[in-house]
């Protein structure tokens, strides 16, 4: 059992963890049928043990109209900090049963496409070879959405772009690399401009591919266009890093990209000094020590990026934050952005 302080009256409460894996099911499915098979447990007991958190809790979690399974205002406040404690028990569980020298356990990375692409190969191959019996658990999407897994306690880790814009836990963050943004174009179209490097405001007549809303590309390259003067003109939105990049393929608009994910098939264009570029860093939750399997990938990352600085083979147009000494180790707060 867990003690919790009560969200409607104040007070200290007893609340089961079964209970609030119980509350979460219904709360994802709307259903409470649906939600007790999804636990494995018959649906009148998981209605009675969601009747008595709500006893306890002293609200109704859940509006019954007419079948119609809704949050009240009372349960929309206990969802996010439902997943974060569940969350949060997984990950101590996990820890506890962590076998000497790392031979078991797990660890939530969560990467934006370009890096998975462009970085986390060789790194993932590297941290395998040391720890085979770690199983590794990869999410792939846009910085912002990696920021909200990581706040609700849904990954150990994630490279995300900095700096963050949180209103959930506050995020320790290790900056790691600056990373070059480009103008990625079909090599079978007309070069997009006559000079061999593009100024913002020479996208302003030009169509572009545009990704899905949580991609900071998308919201970073809005604000680009937006400081030079001008609404972007979108030719296609909505995709993925893979989408976006055949769209360009097809000749179908331009998109501003990381230079590590362009290869022959594009015509590269980059920007005029000082440039756009962005920085990467490594992030987890302040108020919960990362695994020990999340502990040693971390580890090999920057092992991996020193030796890569040094020996001139990081990621095209990715060059290295300065780390020394200590601070080589040490989780810094993200660097307010100063380019692009």
């Amino acid at each position: 059992m867990i003690a919790l302080d009560s969200i409607a009256r104040g007070y200290r409460v007893t609340v089961q963890l079964q209970q609030l894996a119980y509350f979460l099911a219904v709360a994802d499915t709307r259903h409470f049928t649906r939600a007790a098979e999804a636990v494995h447990v018959a649906q009148p007991s998981l209605s009675k043990q969601i009747r008595a958190l709500e006893h306890e809790l002293g609200a109704a979690l859940f509006s019954r109209a007419r079948g119609n399974i809704a949050l009240t205002p009372a349960g929309e406040t206990l969802l996010p900090l439902a997943r974060r404690i569940l969350a949060d028990v997984d990950t101590a569980r996990l820890e506890v049963q962590e076998l000497a020298m790392l031979r078991s356990g797990r660890v939530r990375l969560g990467a934006t496409p370009s890096l998975l692409t462009g970085l986390l190969p060789d790194v993932l191959r590297a941290y395998r070879a040391q720890y085979p019996g770690i199983r590794l658990l990869i999410e792939e999407s846009g910085s912002r959405d990696l920021v909200h897994d990581l706040a609700e306690g849904e990954l150990d880790l994630a490279l995300i772009i900095l700096p963050v814009s949180s209103t959930g836990p506050a995020l320790a963050t290790t900056p790691l690399l600056r990373e070059e943004l480009v103008v990625a174009s079909s090599a079978a179209a007309p070069p997009p401009t006559t000079r061999d490097r593009m100024r913002v405001t020479d996208l302003e007549d030009e169509p572009l591919v545009m990704f899905r809303r949580g991609y900071d590309l998308r919201e970073f390259t809005m604000t680009a266009c937006q400081n030079a003067g001008f609404e972007p003109t979108f030719a296609i939105e909505g995709g993925e890093m893979d989408a976006v990049l055949g769209f360009v393929a097809a000749g179908l608009g331009l998109a501003v990209v990381p230079s590590m994910v362009v290869g022959n098939r594009f015509r590269i264009t980059p920007f005029a000094g000082p440039g756009l570029s962005r920085t990467i860093g490594l992030a987890h939750r302040k108020d919960v020590q990362p695994p020990r399997a999340a502990r040693a990938l971390r580890a090999v990352l920057l092992d991996y990026l020193d030796e890569a600085a040094r020996a001139g083979t990081l990621p095209p147009g990715t060059r290295p934050v300065r780390r020394t000494g200590a601070a080589a180790r040490a989780t810094l707060e993200a660097e307010p952005r100063t380019e692009g």
